[in-house]
C-alpha cells in the first residue's frame, strides 16, 4: 500500500484536492480490508464564528435585525425565556460551554447548539437542515439535541411540574405539553 501511494503521489498529483482523494481512497482500501466497507465522512470546515456572529446579530444584539415578534414566531418562545434556558443549561452542562479545540480554534457557541436543538424540536427537521444558517454539522446537531433534552429534564423538571400544577388549578389541563405554552 505504501509503495503504490507514494508512486501515485509523485507521478499523478497536481493539486491538494487530488492528494485528499488519493489519501481517502488508500484509507478506504485499507479500512475495507480491516473493518468492512465503511466510507469515511468528508470533513467540512463550517466557520463557526461567523455563524455565531450572524445568529447573535440577527436575534440577540442590542438592536437585532429581527424584532421580538419574529423571534417569538421562529423560536416559539420569547427571547427572555430562551436566554433563561440558555443560562440554565450552560450552567449545568459543560457540553454547552464554548471552548477551544487542540488547535486553539473556538468551537460552537452555546447559542448555536441550543438554537439547533430547539429548531429541530420545534420544526421537526433533521440535523443537516439547519447547517447552512447556524453552521453546525449534522452529528454535532444531533449530539446537541440529545444533550439538550437530557439537560432540560434535569434542570427544569421541578419548574415544569410546578407550572403544570398551576395550569391545572387555573383550568388548563395539559396546556404545557408543548414548548409554545412555556412562556
Amino acid at each position: 500500500m505504501t509503495r503504490s501511494f507514494f508512486r501515485k503521489l509523485l507521478t499523478n498529483l497536481s493539486s491538494d484536492d487530488e492528494l485528499d482523494d488519493v489519501i481517502n481512497a488508500e484509507a478506504d482500501g485499507e479500512s475495507s480490508r480491516h473493518r468492512g466497507n465503511r466510507q469515511r465522512r468528508k470533513f467540512i470546515r463550517r466557520d463557526h464564528i461567523p455563524g455565531h456572529e450572524r445568529l447573535f446579530r440577527d436575534y440577540f444584539a442590542e438592536n437585532p435585525v429581527y424584532l421580538s415578534n419574529l423571534f417569538r414566531r421562529r423560536f416559539r418562545m420569547s427571547r427572555a425565556l430562551f436566554l433563561h434556558i440558555l443560562n440554565g443549561v450552560e450552567a449545568y452542562e459543560p457540553y454547552f460551554v464554548q471552548r477551544r479545540d487542540n488547535a486553539g480554534r473556538l468551537g460552537l457557541s452555546s447559542m448555536q447548539k441550543i438554537t439547533a436543538a430547539l429548531r429541530m424540536l420545534a420544526y421537526g427537521v433533521t440535523g443537516d437542515f439547519i447547517d447552512e444558517y447556524i453552521r453546525i454539522g449534522e452529528s454535532a446537531a444531533m449530539e446537541s439535541l440529545k444533550t439538550f433534552c437530557k439537560t432540560i429534564v434535569t434542570v427544569f423538571s421541578d419548574e415544569y411540574l410546578r407550572l403544570l400544577v398551576v395550569g391545572e388549578q387555573r383550568g388548563f389541563p395539559g396546556m404545557l405539553g408543548s414548548i409554545d405554552c412555556m412562556h
